[in-house]
C-alpha cells in the first residue's frame, strides 16, 4: 500500500485536503436524517396490523413492517427496547394515530426471528439500467455483550466473550459521467461468528446482488481460485482485482488468460504501486469507509443478545446507513493550495 510504502516519511508529505461543493444540500439533508417522518413511513402505517392468517395457528398483531420500523427508531437514536416503545406511543399520539405499539418483549421475541436474505434474481432478469456495479468487499469485527478487554488484561479473568465477524459488499459503479453511483451503499452483508474466513462467506454475500458485476475488488483475504471461480461464475467476464500474495508465483499451465497470473506479471513487471494504479485498487478505501462510517453511527458492539437477534440488528443497521446516505451525501474535490 502506498501509505506503508512511505512510512518512513509521512511526516514530511502533506495531508490531501478535501472541499465540499454541494453544502447547502448536503447539510439539509444532514438535518433531515434527524426527522422522525424519516423513519416512519405512510406505508409503516398504513400496514401496521399484521395480515390474516390462512393457516392454523395464533394471529400476530403486528406487522413485520411495524417491528422493522420500531427496531430502526431505537437504533438510530440509541434507545433501549423499552425507550422504544415509549418514543412510538408519544410520536403516533402526537399525529394522531391511534394504533397500539409493540412492547420490549414483543419486539425482542419478534427480532429473534431471523429472515434470510433476499437471493438474486434470475441471470435474465438481472439486467440494471446504470450497468455492471463495481463491488467492494470487506469484513470487520463487532464486539458483543460480555466482560470488556480491560478486565481480561487487568485484572486477568476470563470470559466466554467473543465478537461477529460482518461481510459488507458495497457498490461503487461509476457513471459515464464520472460521478459515482451508489458510492457507498451497502448492497449486501452477511454476518458470521468470529472463526468464519472471509473468502468463504462470498458465496452468500454474491447470492443477494441483484445485478452483474462488472469489476469485484477485494484484499488479500480473498486471494485463491475459488474466489475468481465464484465471481466469474456469477457474472462472466467479471474483472477481479485481488492483490496476490508477495511470494506468488505464475504457473504454467493455468493458461495466458487467467487474471490472477497476469495480476503476479504485471507487479513482477512493474511493481505493486504501479500495479495498484492500473487496476483500481485504491477505491478500495471506500469499504472500509463504509465500515468506520457503520461504527460511528451504528455502534461497535451489537446490542442484541442472541446471535438471530444480532442478525437482525445488523440488517437493520445496513437500511438505516443506506438511507441516510440517500438523504445527505457529500461531494468533495481536492482542494490544492496555491504554492509560491
Amino acid at each position: 500500500m502506498p501509505f506503508k510504502h512511505n512510512a518512513s516519511r509521512r511526516h514530511r508529505i502533506g495531508k490531501m485536503k478535501f472541499k465540499v461543493t454541494n453544502w447547502a444540500e448536503y447539510e439539509a439533508g444532514l438535518r433531515r436524517r434527524g426527522s422522525l417522518t424519516l423513519w416512519i413511513s405512510p406505508e409503516a402505517l398504513s400496514c401496521w396490523q399484521a395480515p390474516k392468517r390462512t393457516r392454523r395457528g395464533g394471529q400476530p398483531r403486528y406487522s413485520d413492517l411495524a417491528i422493522e420500523t420500531a427496531l430502526t427508531l431505537g437504533l438510530v437514536f440509541g434507545l433501549g427496547l423499552r425507550q422504544t416503545e415509549g418514543l412510538l406511543v408519544s410520536v403516533l399520539k402526537l399525529i394522531g394515530q391511534d394504533l397500539a405499539v409493540p412492547d420490549d418483549t414483543t419486539l425482542s421475541r419478534r427480532a429473534s426471528k431471523r429472515q434470510l436474505p433476499n437471493k438474486r434474481q434470475d441471470d435474465r432478469d438481472r439486467i440494471p439500467e446504470k450497468g455492471a456495479a463495481h463491488v467492494l468487499v470487506d469484513s470487520t469485527g463487532l464486539q458483543i455483550y460480555g466482560a470488556g478487554q480491560w478486565l481480561e488484561e487487568k485484572q486477568a479473568t476470563k470470559s466466554r466473550r467473543g465478537w461477529r465477524k460482518l461481510h459488507l459488499a458495497l457498490d461503487v459503479h461509476a457513471t459515464a459521467c464520472g460521478r459515482r453511483a451508489n458510492s457507498g451503499d451497502i448492497i449486501a452483508h452477511v454476518m458470521t461468528d468470529q472463526d468464519a474466513g472471509d473468502a468463504s462467506q462470498l458465496e452468500l454475500l454474491l447470492d443477494q446482488i441483484d445485478t452483474p458485476i462488472g469489476q469485484f475488488t477485494a484484499d488479500g483475504a480473498y486471494d485463491g481460485n475459488p474466489t475468481y471461480d465464484a465471481v466469474t461464475r456469477y457474472s462472466a467476464g467479471a474483472v477481479v482485482v485481488i492483490p496476490p500474495r508477495a511470494n506468488a508465483i505464475e504457473r504454467p499451465d493455468a493458461g495466458p488468460f487467467r487474471q490472477r497470473d497476469r495480476h503476479i506479471a504485471a507487479i513482477n513487471a512493474d511493481g505493486r504501486l504501479k500495479w495498484q494504479v492500473a487496476t483500481g485498487y485504491g477505491r478500495r478505501s471506500l469499504v472500509e469507509t463504509a465500515i468506520g462510517r457503520y461504527k460511528s453511527i451504528i455502534g461497535r458492539r451489537l446490542r442484541a443478545r442472541s446471535f438471530c437477534a444480532q442478525q437482525t440488528e445488523v440488517a437493520i443497521g445496513c437500511t438505516v446507513l443506506n438511507r441516510m446516505l440517500a438523504c445527505a451525501r457529500p461531494t468533495s474535490v481536492r482542494y490544492r493550495q496555491a504554492t509560491e
